[in-house]
């Protein structure tokens, strides 16, 4: 590095800008001075005045409290040879108003009518009811000048209010003087910044104008413009500052080249990624979070950059970074809300150097909500078949094996335990066969015979056939609308959806009961309803019961030959045609079950 010569240094430069302060520094306690001068100059005058009035306030009080005969002269006499005496240059006026405003004395001559009247003076009014001590200044309307009015009670010894001495003095010299002095030290300041001016100019031109065109490079680089110099004027620290910038300027060129491509590398992967990817500084705070991860965790960009990762993942409480950093298996998080389930795997991988020292962390969220939720389906579906395998397996071996010990030969009990196998045979076959409809139906295979039908027709034919048919006594209730609307339909699977409705209303209704139907078109759609008066759901049970193997009171259900796989093959068939089914119950009240399904309007035409 080349060695700066003394009158080349930027230290004569700041020893010349210092001694430039050092010079406003002075002007700054000119003007300190110059005000407190001021406040001076008119305390003085101030005291001075209070002063000659506590001699006068004396002298007024023996006046008024003396008694007088016949040959003594008058109050108002006598409180003018006082008054006359005290009468000086700097104060106007001076008044004594006894207790009842009147007028006793004035120092004035031409306000000598002024005495015996009433005084109308606010501050006189005020310090004689107030008993107190008054100073107010203001600018006197006839002389155009500041004066300082003080009003002081006049008492007796026992504490006997006897008026007030009233004074006007004139301050108008006080700020004259200090007018002078001002413009002395205005007309001073004013050289001085003069002065000041041309040397702070003369001097931040060898110091700015490099320093200028490095703040231009500086801007020039934050847009990513590289191709500009910064010129070198002198060959001080400043000029070597500027070579050195010149440099900087070509390897930040390089390196940002360098790192806008691995930029665009890790842009491209980040955002093409399906799970959800974050990345942590070294004291576990998130510097670096794609898109899928904000949707997963469900959180804003702004919300989570510089937080702890333990935080924004939930896992303050179990874990520490430092727990995290040594974390080797991937943990569930459960971060499911009112709404939906959401269950992320998340994996984490610790960034070190190469000296092992730990830059930071990347975790990477996996939604397995699906999988999960599969796995958990898998196994009730498997616990379920099983049990209800089990239950009619068990009781045949039991009659079976009866029957082998010797009771085929009891007339009496022979038909009886052959007539239970067969009933649990049965029920077994229903259970296979609706597993296999909901096995195709899962699998897409169950093709829909589909034709035009209106619905009216269909839906009371099946009505008539239950209520030709029932046993209970139970009383049908329609309303299904005359006019007619025309569905698309696969009529046998579609039937096997009313019939399992209607077969279930009647099975919970009470004896005397009434099981009502109910058509009628809704935005769009054609709404079929069938409303029993049995025992009813409770509210938390309603969404499940068209889950598989579900049953509310499973005893019950069991001993009337349900599989529990009714409503969820009927909800399989409403969904095939493009329709939806949903219930509702209130407990103790009974339950409907709705369905929709899309329809076509009688436009007139003929139908075959």
């Amino acid at each position: 590095m080349l060695k700066t010569s003394f009158f080349k240094s930027i230290h004569v430069k700041f020893v010349l800008i210092y001694i430039l302060l050092i010079l406003l520094a002075m002007q700054i306690i000119g003007l300190y001075f110059s005000e407190q001068l001021e406040e001076t100059l008119r305390n003085n005058f101030n005291d001075s005045v209070r002063d000659r009035m506590e001699i006068i306030e004396f002298s007024v009080r023996e006046e008024m409290i003396r008694n007088r005969t016949e040959e003594d002269l008058t109050i108002e006499q006598s409180l003018r040879s006082v008054l006359t005496n005290f009468d000086s240059g700097d104060i106007n006026e001076i008044r004594v108003v006894d207790n009842r405003y009147r007028i006793l004395g004035t120092s004035l001559g031409e306000n000598q009518s002024l005495v015996g009247q009433r005084s109308t003076d606010d501050q006189i009014r005020r310090s004689i009811i107030g008993e107190t001590l008054l100073e107010q200044t203001y600018v006197d309307g006839s002389l155009e000048e500041r004066v300082w009015v003080r009003t002081l009670p006049i008492t007796a010894v026992g504490g006997e209010m006897l008026g007030t001495l009233y004074v006007k003095a004139e301050v108008e010299n006080v700020y004259d003087q200090m007018d002078t002095i001002n413009s002395i030290l205005a007309g001073g300041t004013a050289i001085a910044l003069v002065i000041t001016a041309v040397l702070g100019i003369l001097v931040a031109q060898t110091i700015s104008r490099p320093i200028a065109d490095m703040r231009r490079q500086a801007q020039a680089m934050a847009k990513g413009n590289f191709s500009r110099k910064v010129r070198v004027y002198s060959e001080d620290e400043i000029g070597q500052l500027a070579r050195a910038f010149n440099h900087l300027t070509n390897r930040l060129q390089e390196s940002q080249q360098s790192t806008e491509s691995e930029r665009r590398k890790l842009a491209s992967v980040l955002a093409n990624m399906t799970d959800g990817v974050l990345s942590t500084d070294r004291r576990g705070r998130i510097i670096l979070i794609n898109e899928p991860a904000l949707q997963l965790l469900n959180v804003s960009r702004e919300t989570v950059i510089n937080r702890p990762v333990t935080t924004v993942l939930g896992l303050d409480e179990a874990y520490t970074f430092e727990d995290l950093i040594d974390m080797r298996d991937a943990i569930t998080l459960d971060i499911s809300s009112h709404d939906q389930a959401t269950l992320l795997r998340t994996t984490f991988s610790v960034i070190q150097k190469e000296t092992g020292f730990v830059n930071g962390l990347i975790a990477v969220l996996h939604d397995n909500t699906e999988q999960e939720k599969i796995d958990i389906e898998r196994r009730e579906f498997v616990a379920n078949v099983s049990h209800e395998l089990r239950t009619p397996l068990t009781t045949m071996r039991s009659y079976l094996e009866a029957l082998a010990d010797g009771a085929w030969q009891d007339p009496d009990l022979a038909p009886n335990f052959l007539n239970v196998t067969q009933t649990e045979t049965e029920r077994m076959i229903r259970l296979v066969n609706d597993l296999l409809k909901l096995s195709k139906m899962d699998s897409s295979e169950a093709d829909l015979s589909r034709e035009m039908v209106e619905f009216g027709v269909f839906f009371n034919r099946i009505i008539d056939r239950f209520e030709m048919s029932k046993s209970q006594n139970v009383s049908f209730e329609r309303k299904v609308p005359k006019s007619q609307y025309f569905v698309e339909i696969d009529t046998d699977k579609l039937t096997q959806v009313i019939d399992n409705i209607i077969s279930n209303a009647l099975k919970y209704s009470p004896e005397g009961g009434k099981v009502r139907f109910s058509v009628r078109e809704k935005e769009g759609e054609l709404l079929v309803s069938i409303s029993d008066e049995g025992m009813g759901i409770p509210k938390e049970n309603v969404e499940r019961i068209f889950d598989r193997f579900y049953r509310v009171d499973r005893a019950r259900s069991r001993a009337m030959g349900g599989t529990g796989l009714g409503l969820a093959i009927s909800k399989e068939m409403i969904n095939a045609h493009g329709g939806k089914i949903w219930a509702e119950s209130r407990y103790g009240k009974g339950t409907s079950i709705y369905f929709t399904l899309p329809y076509e309007i009688d436009d007139g035409g003929e139908w075959d």
